[in-house]
């Protein structure tokens, strides 16, 4: 079994070394490329030299310092950003030059075209990412700058491995996807600029020095990367490739779709509760047990967490500021800032925010801002004794009564987007990918308005009227 599975291997290598053959013939990619990855980390070096001289003036080298890894990411990240044209042209660059049809004629399954494509496409970026990082570290040397931490400087290296596989890979699915070489190129504006903002959250990360948190920005996009990898792999159809020469906006299928997944086989309201909200629960039922388990894991590490940190806290508790930003959060002002129809719009654009970062993280940054939710109620509570308040008492008077309704909305939710993602990276040859994002989507319609919506809007009625004053009630009359 396993020497079987080693000549499939081999087979997705000889399309990868007859991809890097090509490539690395084409001096007109070669060269610009190479000399690009050159000159740009000398460019990024002398400017940290500068800025490590200016702020050297003003008794701030720490600032300077951070910078250092920066560019360091900001230079593996720019060669990748430059031969991503290789993997956009994988496949549909191919086919309009008219040379895929003997190699999805061979007798190559479609997983050994795919991964050997990958594999193809991923080398080049990760070779002048290395490259550019390497030269970067040498003129830091020449320069007489400080090397990074060791820490920070593995944490780099991994993070723009990974990048360059996630990037890479969503280009190779544009590629399967796209009609031509010109709607490739434009489409890859929804990888470039998704990147670009996910390199400011990093470089926010490095600045403020918090290693432990970088190291979980590095396992999400692995596992960003992993899954991305997973859907080329289970949604690639080379007889789809083949016959698609011409791509239409179908809006009417897609609202035909839609509306055909979403209503089923009910016929009145009763029917759609009893028949397809219960059958959308039941197939999201592993993830709605999954988010309780994560949700209990979240809440209860961050009180133990914060727990453990009340003597750095302590002093923070006693301080005029800290007193008086309680005094203004619990006070009366709030009972005139806060109402049902902010309580349930606020909670609404929270439900949705989770459904956009899981459609374009197949639902890993879903959880993540599921965690999120969680974890901070788990640090309200542990910081209540701080300021002399009975972690139980005030939970039981402002969190419980409306948590009864708001947790199992947002974990219903969120375990929809979870599901979301987990279908698209499922094979399904009888759907194409565009119908199974919109049947999937139509699962969280359905669980969204059929439930998620009138929870909330209960939630935030006994929020307002409830446990608010419950809340105020329990710390001793703040009115």
């Amino acid at each position: 079994m396993n020497k079987l599975r080693l000549d499939e291997l081999q087979m997705a290598w000889l399309v990868a070394r007859r991809e890097l053959r090509d490539q690395f013939r084409d001096w007109r990619v070669i060269v610009p490329m190479v000399f690009l990855t050159l000159f740009f980390p000398f460019l990024m070096n002398a400017t940290a030299k500068a800025a490590l001289d200016f702020t050297a003036q003003y008794g701030t080298p720490l600032v300077a310092e951070r910078l250092v890894p920066f560019f360091m990411m900001v230079v593996g990240f720019f060669p990748i950003t430059v031969s991503l044209v290789i993997a956009l042209e994988s496949f549909v660059g191919e086919k309009e030059r008219g040379t895929i049809e003997p190699l999805l004629s061979s007798p190559l399954k479609d997983w050994q075209l795919y991964l050997g494509k990958l594999v193809a496409a991923s080398s080049v970026p990760l070779l002048t990412s290395y490259l550019g990082i390497g030269v970067y570290l040498f003129a830091l040397v020449l320069r007489n700058i400080r090397f990074p931490d060791p820490n920070i400087l593995a944490q780099t290296i991994v993070l723009t491995s990974v990048q360059a596989v996630l990037m890479v890979s969503g280009a190779i699915v544009i590629s399967t996807q796209a009609t031509s070489v010109r709607a490739a190129n434009l489409m890859s504006s929804f990888i470039v600029i998704p990147m670009a903002l996910l390199i400011q959250g990093e470089s926010i990360l490095m600045f403020w020095g918090n290693n432990q948190v970088l190291w979980l920005a590095v396992l999400a996009v692995t596992i960003l990367a992993g899954l991305l990898v997973r859907l080329g792999v289970s949604h690639f159809q080379r007889e789809a490739l083949l016959g698609r020469e011409i791509d239409v906006l179908d809006f009417r299928w897609m609202g035909r779709t839609f509306w055909r997944a979403f209503r089923g086989a009910a016929r009145t309201l009763p029917q759609w509760y009893r028949i397809e909200v219960r059958a959308a629960l039941r197939r999201q039922r592993i993830a709605i047990l999954s988010l309780i388990v994560i949700g209990v894991v979240s809440a209860l590490g961050a009180y133990l967490w914060l727990d453990g940190h009340t003597a750095e806290l302590a002093a923070a508790s006693d301080s005029p500021d800290f007193a008086n930003f309680l005094t203004s959060g619990l006070g009366v002002p709030v009972l005139d800032r806060i109402s049902a129809i902010s309580i349930f719009g606020n909670n609404v654009r929270a439900v949705f925010f989770i459904l956009i970062l899981g459609i374009f993280s197949f639902g890993v940054l879903g959880m993540l801002a599921y965690i999120v939710n969680f974890s901070l109620i788990g640090l309200v509570l542990a910081a209540l004794p701080l300021v002399g308040l009975s972690p139980l008492a005030t939970g039981v008077a402002g969190i419980l009564p409306h948590a009864i309704f708001e947790l199992p909305a947002l974990i219903i939710a969120s375990a929809a987007v979870l599901h979301l993602g987990a279908v698209l990276v499922t094979p399904n040859p009888q759907r194409t990918l565009g119908e199974v994002l919109i049947e999937t989507l139509a699962d969280w319609a359905k669980v969204t308005l059929g439930l998620v919506l009138p929870l909330l809007a209960i939630a935030a009625v006994v929020e307002t009227y409830v446990s608010l004053p419950l809340l105020l009630s329990t710390l001793g009359g703040l009115r």
